[in-house]
C-alpha cells in the first residue's frame, strides 16, 4: 500500500515538474513572437483611432463587442501562466484551441512534448484513479457495514455508481464556480464542464481568459485560487473520464 502511494506521489511530482518545464520552454519560444504581434496590434489601433477620429471609449466598445463574439480568447496567451495552462491542456488531451504555437520551434516542441507528456499524464491519472477507487471501496464497505448489508465488499456496480456521483458533483460544482467567475449562464457553464469531462474541447468556451487587469489588487488572490481550482478541475475530469 505504501509503495503504491509513493509511486502515485512520485508520478504527480514528475508530471508537475514536466508541466513547469514545458511552460518555461513554451514561454521562451512563443512569448517574444506574441509580444511583437501585440505591439503591431497596438500600432494598428493607434492608426485606426487617428484615421477615423474614434474616441477611446468608442474603440473600447467596439473591442468589447468583438471579444464577446470570441469568448475563448482574451489578451496575451503565452506568459508563463498561460503556457502552464496550455501544457496542462496538452497532457489532458482536451485541446480547446484557444491558444496554439505559431513558431516552428513552438510547434516542434509541442509535438515532442506531447509524445512524452501524454503517456506520463495517462499513467499518473491512472495511478490517481486507482487510489480513488481504493478509497471509494473502503467508504462503500464501511457504509455497507454500517447499514448491515449481507455483502460488504464493494462491487463493480457500486464503483460505477460512485464514479457517476463524483462526476455529477464535479460538473455541478464546477458549473456554479465558472458561472460566477466567468460571467457565463449556469447552462453554458454546465455545457463547458461536460465538454471538458468528455475531453471534446470544442473551444467555444474556455475558462481563465478574463484579463488580469479586470481584477483589482485585493481580488488577485481570488484569481489565483480560481486558476488553481480550474487546473485541478481539468485533472479530476481527466481522471474520472
Amino acid at each position: 500500500m505504501k509503495r503504491q502511494n509513493v509511486r502515485t506521489l512520485s508520478l504527480v511530482v514528475c508530471t508537475f515538474t514536466y508541466l513547469l518545464v514545458g511552460a518555461a520552454v513554451f514561454d521562451a519560444l512563443e512569448s517574444e513572437t506574441e509580444r511583437k504581434r501585440w505591439n503591431h496590434l497596438l500600432e494598428l489601433k493607434a492608426a485606426l483611432v487617428q484615421k477615423y477620429s474614434i474616441s477611446e471609449d468608442d474603440y473600447r466598445m467596439m473591442e468589447v463587442a468583438i471579444i464577446e463574439n470570441k469568448p475563448h480568447k482574451a489578451g496575451p496567451q503565452w506568459k508563463f501562466a498561460g503556457a502552464f495552462y496550455f501544457s496542462t491542456v496538452v497532457l489532458a488531451m482536451i485541446g480547446y484551441g484557444h491558444s496554439t504555437p505559431v513558431t516552428i520551434g513552438g510547434k516542434a516542441f509541442c509535438m515532442a512534448y506531447a509524445m512524452v507528456g501524454i503517456p506520463l499524464g495517462l499513467i499518473m491519472f491512472q495511478s490517481i484513479g486507482e487510489r480513488l477507487n481504493k478509497f471509494a471501496s473502503v467508504v462503500i464497505r464501511r457504509a455497507k457495514q454500517y447499514l448491515k448489508c449481507k455483502k460488504e465488499e464493494a462491487t463493480e456496480m457500486n464503483l460505477m455508481f460512485a464514479t457517476g456521483l463524483l462526476s455529477s458533483v464535479i460538473i455541478t460544482t464546477g458549473a456554479a464556480v465558472f458561472s460566477k467567475y466567468e460571467g457565463w449562464s449556469y447552462f453554458d457553464s454546465f455545457y463547458y464542464c461536460f465538454v471538458t469531462l468528455t475531453t471534446i474541447g470544442f473551444g467555444d468556451y474556455v475558462a481563465l481568459q478574463v484579463l488580469i487587469k479586470c481584477f483589482s489588487h485585493n481580488r488577485f488572490s481570488i484569481l489565483v485560487l480560481y486558476a488553481s481550482y480550474h487546473l485541478t478541475f481539468i485533472c479530476f475530469q481527466t481522471i474520472i473520464s
